[in-house]
Formats: C-alpha cells, structure tokens, sequence
C-alpha cells in the first residue's frame, strides 16, 4: 500500500480538484482542499521514511515496457522534495483560507483551489515520472494550471503577464517535445531506464545527436524553469499573481522543471557522456550569469514582489550552477538547494503579501518603519533575508559553501568568485528592506501606524516556513547525505 502513495497523492487530488468547484460554499471547498493538503503530507512523509529506510524503489502502473507505459521512481531526492512540496502546499493553503478573498472574487475561490491542486498533482507527476510521455503530458497540465493561477485576478497586468508566460512556455514545452520525439527515433523507447541502456551502449554512435537533444531538453526547460536568459516571463507572472500563487510557482513550478533536467542527464544519458559535450560547460555558464544579473536586475527594483521575483532568477542560476560542475557533489547540493530554497521563497512571498495589504502599497519606498507596525513579520521576513544572502546556519550559505567547495573538487577555484559576489549582491536588495523597516527615526518620523496585530492564521503558516527553513540548515548534513544517495 505504501508503495502506492504517490500515485494515490496525485489521483487524490485530481479527484478533489474537481470537486472542489462543485461547492457553493467556499468555506467547505476550503476545508476540503485543507484536508487534501493535510492528507498528502501524511502520505509523502511515509513515502520519505520508506526510501530512507529502504532505499529507492520502481512502481509500474500498466505495463511499463510498452509505447504508453507508466512508471514511476521514488528515491530519496523525490521523496524529499514531494514532501517539501507538500508541506508548502499546505501551509500556502492555511495562509489562502484567511486571506484569498481580499486578492481575488469569491465567486473565484473554488476554481482558485481546483488549479492549486492540479497544479500539485502535474508538478508530483514530473518528480516521480520514470517516462517521458507522462512527463510531457504533466508538464503541460502543470503549465495550464499555473497560467490560471496568474490571470485569477482578471487584472489587466494579469492577463499581460499570463499570455506572456503561455507563449514562453509553449515554446519551451515545443522544444522538449522535439528532444523527446527525437530521443525516441534514436532509441524506441520512453522509459528512461531503458533509453539510459540504449544510449550507454550505442553513445559513440549517436554524438551529435544526444549534443542536439541535450541542447533542446536545455534550452526548453530552461525557459519553463526561468534560467538566465530565458527568464523573461518570470517577473510579470510572479508579481502580478496573487500572494499565494506566485509561492506556489517561485517555490514549486520553476525548480519542477530543473530537478526533471537533473534528473535526465544524471539517470538516462549519464555524467560520464555528457561531460564530453559542452552542455555542462554551457548550464554552469547560464547558472553564473544568473546568480549576478539576476541579483542585478533585482536591486532595481521598487516593487517588492518584482525584486522578490528577480531574486528567484538569481536562485535559479544557484541550482544550475551546481548541476553545471558536473559532478555528484554539484548534483547534491543543486537538489538541496530546490529544498532550501523553495522553503524560502515561498516564506517570501507570502510575507509580502501580507506587508503589502497591510502597507496598502506594493512599493519598496513604502515599507520603511513597517517594523513598528509588523514586527514578528519582518523578523520572519530578516531570517528569510539572511538565508538568500548566506549567513551561516542558514541553507542559504551551506548551499554557497558546498558550491564553493565542489568547484574546488574539480579545481575551478574562480567560480568562487562568483558565488561571492552574488552574495553581495543579495545583501544590497534586501538588507535594505530589513534595516530601513526596523531602524532609521528619519524613516519614522510622519508615520501613522495601524494595529500591529495580525491574525493568527496568516502569520502561523509562514513561520512554520521559516522554521523548516531554519532545520533545513541546521540538519544539513543529514539532508545531504540523504541526497546523495540518489546519486550512487
């Protein structure tokens, strides 16, 4: 029964997502999808405890050696992150079920909740599909229901922003669909087990081919995952969405897309082939410009959510960074960073939702002195801030340091450099925040403050983030270990 969770997960929440817009009453639709959300939890942590206990293991659902086949592997790497999704999931619907109605219609909040769990259902699927064809097809359920968790708002900028990111999008998903359709004429197979056989086997044969299929499975899921400079859907979608979805697609939907690429090159074409071709070379390239000219493009910013969302192109260049060095370390330490990460930004964003309904102003200007208003918020928003900048303890900086020292495995030592200076650029955006909202009387002076009281179950669910946050760089070590082991 174990065995069957995660495709019970996602068949349990396809099933309530279409039930959910057949109750009227918005309350119960919440209370149902709140016990979905709960229900998953549950079920991925059994799943988690199962593949450290046991180690990985294949679930066939059909017949997997077939054209159409299903099949799903589970090792600890999936495992953790379906389990840190689903915790995120839960505790962004915590978050959704106060405070939703003051983003969106509450004739819109059945459907909200539908689209929250087809999209955790697709993004599930990528992480545990062992075959292409269903990774395609949750791919593209994944990209409908985050366009429609953009334009729930039916804003002008919205729509903008959504149509920007379905045309992107459909590109990317163009590309990996020709790599995959190619792949397949090269080795007759989708499971990526098998296609790993073949190509191991006939590679020296097949050189440029598997150069232009990487190329296209890089630069299309680059553009779903937002890699640097691919990324220019990102900002629009992510700050015009309301506060919830864009924690779901900073934190889940732009590092799904990633771990799938890790996932290939790693599982079905393997490190030994591909270092001889120059997509590392290209990814750790890509990766490196991320982590600065995101950073950059972030410290211009005067809204918080749109700095917010530069910071994710920044993030985004960490993990492919790590999956650039190429070797088992880089890999580790990439899928440690979607953890710690994911965790962070979601934390993020559902905080500035919250500064900026409290504030009644999206702008950064606006937010000095709103310590004295939100203090526990900002606190959260602080520890937050000094995670993505690298202060010690934090995943933040145990992702810099291991980056650090895989680079000086493979005797890269430079690329240091890079890792430094992106850290310093993530102090100049958001320490800002943080210092002008607590210190500064010049900042303070003028300002009417409003009750500093919030309730309970919007701040609660954020601070469980930031802890699990916290742990996550406290128990660092374990985690990795755990990852690792997906790698051997």
């Amino acid at each position: 029964m174990t065995n069957s969770f995660p495709l019970i997960n996602i068949l349990v929440l396809m099933i309530t997502s279409f039930t959910a817009p057949l109750i009227r009453d918005y309350k119960k639709t919440s209370l149902l999808i709140l016990s979905t959300s709960i229900l998953l939890v549950a079920s991925t942590g059994m799943t988690l405890v199962k593949t450290i206990s046991n180690g990985y293991y294949i679930l066939n659902i059909g017949h997997p050696d077939t054209f159409l086949g299903i099949q799903f592997h589970i090792g600890n790497a999936e495992a953790l992150i379906s389990f840190v999704f689903a915790i995120i999931t839960l505790m962004t619907v915590i978050y959704s079920n106060s405070c939703i109605m003051d983003e969106i219609e509450e004739n819109r909040i059945g459907l909200f909740y539908t689209l929250v769990n087809i999209l955790v259902a697709s993004l599930l699927g990528v992480v545990y599909s062992n075959d292409l064809f269903n990774s395609y097809v949750f791919i593209e359920v994944s990209t409908l229901s985050a366009c429609g968790l953009i334009v729930i708002k039916d804003k002008k900028e919205n729509i903008k922003a959504t149509i920007k990111y379905l045309v992107m999008s459909s590109i990317g998903s163009g590309l990996v669909l020709m790599a995959i359709a190619y792949l397949y004429s090269i080795s007759g197979h989708l499971n990526m087990s098998l296609i790993s056989g073949v190509i191991a086997n006939n590679h020296m044969d097949y050189k440029n081919s598997i150069l232009i299929i990487l190329t296209l499975f890089t630069v299309g899921l680059g553009v779903k995952s937002a890699l640097f400079p691919l990324h220019g859907w990102l900002p629009d979608a992510h700050s015009s969405a309301p506060a919830p979805s864009s924690a779901l697609l900073s934190s889940m939907v732009i590092k799904v897309y990633i771990f799938m690429l890790i996932k290939m090159i790693f599982r079905m074409f393997t490190l030994e082939i591909v270092e001889n071709t120059i997509i590392m070379d290209v990814i750790l390239l890509l990766g490196s410009c991320g982590m600065i000219f995101g950073s950059v493009m972030a410290i211009n910013q005067k809204e918080l959510k749109r700095m917010i969302a530069y910071s994710s192109i920044a993030q985004v260049g960490y993990i492919a960074f790590g999956l650039g060095i190429g070797s088992v370390a880089g890999m580790t330490i990439a899928v440690y960073h979607i953890i710690g990460h994911a965790l962070t930004k979601s934390g993020l964003f559902l905080l500035s939702g919250l500064m900026i309904k409290k504030n009644n102003s999206k702008y950064i200007e606006d937010l000095k002195g709103i310590g004295r208003e939100m203090p526990f918020a900002l606190i959260l928003f602080a520890l937050a801030s000094f995670s993505m900048v690298g202060i010690p303890v934090f995943p933040g900086f145990i992702s810099k340091w291991y980056l650090s020292l895989a680079c000086i495995q493979i005797n890269r030592i430079p690329l240091i450099l890079i890792i430094l200076a992106s850290s310093l650029l993530n102090l100049l955006y958001y320490f800002p925040i943080v210092i002008n909202g607590f210190f500064g009387q010049n900042n303070l002076e003028g300002k009417i403050y409003n009750s500093k009281k919030i309730e309970t179950a919007k701040i609660a669910p954020v601070a469980v983030l930031i802890i699990l946050m916290t742990l996550t760089g406290l128990f660092s070590s374990t985690i990795l270990e755990m990852i690792s082991k997906s790698f051997i």
